[in-house]
This record gives C-alpha cells, sequence and structure tokens, in this order.
C-alpha cells in the first residue's frame, strides 16, 4: 500500500510553545568515562557519541526535578504566553514516550495539576517520537470542527532510568560488539518537557497559522526500533535506510500540493548528525535553514520538534513558512506546515 494521508486546516493557529529542560548536563565524556572497560575491552574508541551521534550532552532531571512537574511547568508557561487561562481549555493530549505506569493515564495527573476544568477532555496519544505532532494534528481536528475552542498538547521525558539500566548491561562480559551497537542509540537519549497551546486563528489574527500537513505509515519495519524501561534496541543501519525511505517517498507525493522545498525553517525531529544530515541530503533542503537542538540535549522524544520550535521561535518573523517534521520507530513520518 502507497501514499499519504493529508489534513488540511483553515481556522486553527498555534498560540505558544514553550519547554522545561532539567537542570543536570550529562555529557558525553560522563557517559564514556562510565562504559570505559566495554569499550576497552570491544575495541571501542573513545569519542563515539561524538564522532558517530554529534552528542555532545544532554539533560537529566536533578534531585527535586521530574518529567511531569517540567511538563506542567511547560504547560503554564505556554497557557500564560498565548493569554488563555485554565478554565477555557477544552482538550488536554499527552504524548510521553515516558510513563511510570499503565494506568491511568499521564494525562489525568498533569489535567490536575494544571487546573484545568471537568469538561476538557485529557487523554495520552502514543506514537514514538511522532506523538508531539500527532497530537497537535488531532487538537486542530477538533478545534476545526468546533469541538473546542482551545487546546493544550504537552510532552514529558524521562531518560534517566533507561540509561543507567543499559549502561550498567554494556558492561556486562557477556555483551559483544553487536549487542553494544544495538543499544547504542538509548546512550544519545535526552530528558526534557515542552507544550503548545492551539486555538482558533479568527479568534487569534496574530496566532501562528496551522495549515496541515501528511502522514505516511511504512509499518514493515515496526521491528527496526523496539524499545522500554529497560533498554531500546535498535538496527541502525536498516532504521535510517527505512526511514529515509519513508521521508523521502512522503515528501515527493507531497511536493506538488503543499511545495516544501524552500520553507524558511525545518524543524526536524533531533536524533543525530547522521540521521539530520541524510535529510538534509535526500530532501535537499538548505542546512542552514534546519535548525539543530540534539548537540545539547540529546534525542528528547516527541519532546525534540516542540523543544527545538521554542528554542528557534524567536528568530522566526511573521509571515516566516516553517515545516514540522521527522519519522519515528514504527515507522512513521508527518510533516506539518505552519505559517508563522
Amino acid at each position: 500500500m502507497t501514499g499519504n494521508a493529508t489534513t488540511r486546516f483553515s481556522n486553527v493557529a498555534l498560540l505558544s510553545v514553550a519547554s522545561a529542560l532539567p537542570s543536570r548536563v550529562t555529557t558525553s565524556d560522563d557517559i564514556e568515562h562510565r562504559l570505559s572497560g566495554a569499550l576497552s575491552r570491544l575495541k571501542l574508541k573513545g569519542g563515539l557519541l561524538r564522532r558517530v551521534a554529534g552528542v555532545d550532552e544532554r539533560r537529566n532531571w536533578a534531585e527535586g526535578e521530574s518529567a511531569d512537574a517540567a511538563t506542567v511547568h511547560a504547560g503554564s508557561r505556554a497557557l500564560a504566553d498565548a493569554g488563555i487561562d485554565a478554565s477555557q481549555v477544552g482538550l488536554l493530549i499527552n504524548t510521553s514516550v515516558t510513563r511510570k505506569h499503565l494506568e491511568p493515564s499521564v494525562a489525568v495527573r498533569l489535567h490536575h495539576e494544571l487546573g484545568l476544568p471537568s469538561s476538557a477532555i485529557n487523554f495520552d496519544v502514543a506514537n514514538a517520537c511522532l506523538g508531539f505532532v500527532n497530537g497537535m494534528s488531532l487538537a486542530a481536528g477538533m478545534i476545526e470542527s468546533g469541538q473546542i475552542d482551545y487546546a493544550i498538547v504537552v510532552n514529558g521525558e524521562d531518560a534517566d532510568d533507561i540509561q543507567v539500566n543499559t549502561i550498567e548491561r554494556l558492561l556486562g562480559a557477556d555483551i559483544d560488539r553487536a549487542d553494544f551497537l544495538s543499544e547504542f542509540a538509548t546512550l544519545t537519549l535526552g530528558s526534557g518537557s515542552a507544550a503548545a497551546v492551539l486555538g482558533r486563528a479568527d479568534r487569534h489574527p496574530d496566532g501562528h497559522r496551522i495549515l496541515g500537513g501528511v502522514t505516511r505509515a511504512a509499518t514493515q519495519w515496526h521491528d527496526l526500533c523496539v524499545g522500554s524501561a529497560e533498554g531500546m534496541y535498535t538496527n541502525a543501519k536498516a532504521l535510517l535506510k527505512g526511514g529515509l525511505e519513508l521521508v523521502v517517498s512522503a515528501w515527493k507525493e507531497a511536493a506538488p500540493e503543499w511545495r516544501w522545498s524552500d520553507m524558511d525553517r525545518y524543524i526536524t525531529h533531533q536524533v543525530s548528525s547522521v540521521h539530520t544530515s541524510a535529510i538534509i541530503k535526500a530532501a535537499g533542503l538548505d542546512p542552514a535553514r534546519v535548525p539543530t537542538t540534539f548537540p545539547r540535549f540529546g534525542n528528547v522524544g516527541p519532546a525534540s520538534i516542540p523543544i527545538t520550535l521554542a528554542e528557534e521561535q524567536a528568530g522566526l518573523r511573521r509571515g516566516d513558512r516553517v515545516l514540522l517534521m521527522g519519522a519515528g520507530s514504527g515507522l512513521n513520518t508527518a510533516m506539518m506546515e505552519l505559517a508563522w
């Protein structure tokens, strides 16, 4: 089966986007120091995370910090920046991969902590690293249909436990090079939170219009990157190849209708220097228009796109065309255009 799923919106605007980052910085040198025994035994050169992934450091929650608390903080800031009171929100979608328990949803605690009204629908959406963009699209559809006036989409990721578990496992005497490399991507993960507020464009003419976009699935590759709280296992070479094929096929089919070849900014999911360079080359993008945050924050899962947009927003001007784009394990890809 081939083809894109396409969505267009005529009366939805992004009113604000905010992030909240951990205070503790963990450098790649620190992680490799903890793994020095394994690296030496497996004859892997130092500087692997910087050299291969381009990740210099990432954030981890310090004592007294948590992903949930930071997500509430980001959500409160986003509401304040949008000038929207919590009582006006009709929908909260949490898009986190991280969750401490299977039920209830992560959204219920965030709904309570943000002080949203009992009328505000709330639930989790999980789709690996595309969750935030999918959440925005769902919220936009409900606003467009008139079901709600305002929505808040949130995400909070905690990579601490999975990194600790992975480092401990990789130090085992039974780990070989193939085992190490299959878990290498876990070492690039970082923690962080983000939130975005959406509303009706006719009520907020200064908002950033959400025009719509496309999604495309290649779920035959569902087993290339599989993760849990214990670890994440990736066939990096096949994942990169399959992901690029998926993104390029979606890009080419969308081209006649969307004309994305000359956007002012491309806010991509932040994985590594290898992935970013490959997407730039495959789609023929101007590298100067593709900001990167993975060198400082690592891969923050679904929070990567909103965190990068929040970092970049001060440099955007009225009328700039912005494309949110990425691929998530599974495989799925999504591209969403904003008129800033």
